[in-house]
């Protein structure tokens, strides 16, 4: 299975204009189980109630039994159950799809043939959702960018509920224009079309993509490559008076530029551009700001400071590299994240303290901690992690004596509770620069 799936990428790298007329017959036994194997173990069960245990009993009989259900198109995609949990740092609930077993199943097969077809096709700059690429990825490319010399102008950009708001026919006829094959068009259209089940009671979805299903992810790129990436790259750049780089993560993007002028008729032209495709912009998530060597500059001797933006967590804003010779663009966790990432784990902990022994729940925060620590701990953020370990012990102190009946436990205690089993270190493990050929400084004379 992999050698097929690896021809059909060679074919669409080779041949970036070919359109694909048989891929259906890949959703066999062989990639199904693939794709089971990867599901994780404790994953949420849909409206079946089946577990990925329950199913791996007899999976061999389970998969050949869905294999010949989809050869014969007698596959039937289920609802999704939707549940409702809280919003980190909001009173508010955030809505939560759970597909069942078999349709993730299904869901991981097709996309990961979806993959073979698409990922030659989408640009450079695109990193969300795509095998090898990470958000430290879209972050580099965005330092690089925007401390190439060139920029001083940033879009920032925000797509009001995009998933929600895929349009199915739409979808369809951008996935026409490399798949032929109108068996795999036929899935698709169920599997978007399965409802949801709230509550007990089917609700109908006539746009969206499917909610916490791994197909949702490839299905977003793929819609925002049409839509958007081979608008700005290839039509309004031609336009442009100056430099110009989209930088995607799935639906958040930003957008650099040279000149003010391109970044204001962007910002106008997107909303026009969004339109026919069932999307709007988030008036107050998006703006034109001066960043960049001139406009730190230009703030510096003005006495104030540049305008800052967030992107896929953190919030960049204008400084000074080391040696306090040259331009930095900088980064630090954003405020509404912190906020978020902190009740989330005062949450989990007020939820859970009584369910664990103290090492067990001690030893699961320093988890979380790690977790943390390997994706925020990036570059100028230090103090950014360092706050929020701090925050999480603190936590963990205070909820350890509120589990009635047990001894308290005094900071003397915890300091000798955390001599035994250590908290990971707050430390930078992405460093921004380690794949640079260039040293990025001199861009602002005379500092």
């Amino acid at each position: 299975m992999a050698t097929k799936l690896f021809r059909i990428a060679q074919k669409a790298r080779k041949e970036p204009d070919t359109v694909f007329h048989n891929l259906y017959h890949l959703l066999k036994p062989d990639l199904l189980r693939e794709c089971y194997q990867e599901l994780r173990k404790n994953a949420a069960c849909g409206i079946d109630g089946v577990t990925k245990q329950e199913y791996g009993e007899h999976l061999e009989e389970n998969v050949a039994d869905l294999s010949n259900r989809l050869q014969r198109m007698a596959y039937i995609p289920q609802p999704v159950r939707r549940a409702y949990i809280p919003k980190p740092g909001s009173d508010k609930l955030r809505p939560l799809g759970i597909p069942a077993l078999e349709d993730k199943i299904v869901q991981a097969a097709l996309s990961r043939i979806l993959e073979q077809v698409y990922e030659p096709k989408f640009i450079a700059s695109s990193y969300g959702s795509r095998r090898g690429r990470s958000p430290h990825d879209a972050l580099r490319d965005l330092s690089d960018t925007v401390e190439s010399g060139r920029i001083e102008w940033i879009v920032e950009a925000d797509i009001k509920g995009f998933f929600d708001h895929v349009q199915h026919d739409v979808l369809l006829k951008f996935l026409g224009h490399r798949i032929s094959d109108e068996r795999v068009l036929r899935l698709v259209s169920r599997l978007l079309k399965a409802g949801v089940m709230e509550e007990g009671q089917w609700l109908e979805t006539d746009e969206g993509t499917p909610q916490g299903g791994s197909l949702s992810p490839m299905l977003a790129n793929i819609y925002l490559h049409y839509a958007l990436d081979l608008w700005a790259t290839k039509k309004f750049r031609k336009g442009c008076t100056g430099v110009m780089r989209l930088i995607r993560y799935v639906d958040d993007f930003v957008v650099c530029f040279g000149k003010q002028a391109d970044a204001e008729r962007f910002r106008q032209e997107l909303e026009t551009r969004l339109a026919p495709f069932g999307l709007e912009v988030e008036p107050t998530k998006t703006k034109v700001l001066a960043f960049g060597p001139e406009a730190y500059r230009k703030a510096r001797e003005a006495g104030t400071k540049t305008e800052t933006f967030d992107f896929l967590g953190f919030t960049h804003y204008c400084g000074l590299n080391r040696n306090k010779t040259g331009f930095r663009m900088k980064r630090k966790t954003a405020q509404k994240k912190f906020r978020a990432k902190v009740a989330a784990l005062n949450t989990w902990l007020r939820e859970n303290r009584m369910k664990y022994k103290t090492r067990v729940l001690w030893e699961k925060v320093a988890a979380k901690l790690r977790g943390h620590y390997a994706y925020y701990g990036i570059t100028d953020n230090i103090f950014g992690i360092k706050d929020f370990g701090k925050q999480a012990q603190e936590l963990l102190h205070k909820w350890l004596n509120r589990r009635g009946g047990r001894k308290p436990m005094t900071w003397e205690k915890f300091g000798k509770m955390e001599k035994r089993f250590p908290f990971p270190r707050p430390r930078i493990s992405v460093h921004m620069f380690e794949k640079r050929n260039r040293a990025v400084q001199g861009y602002l004379p005379g500092f």
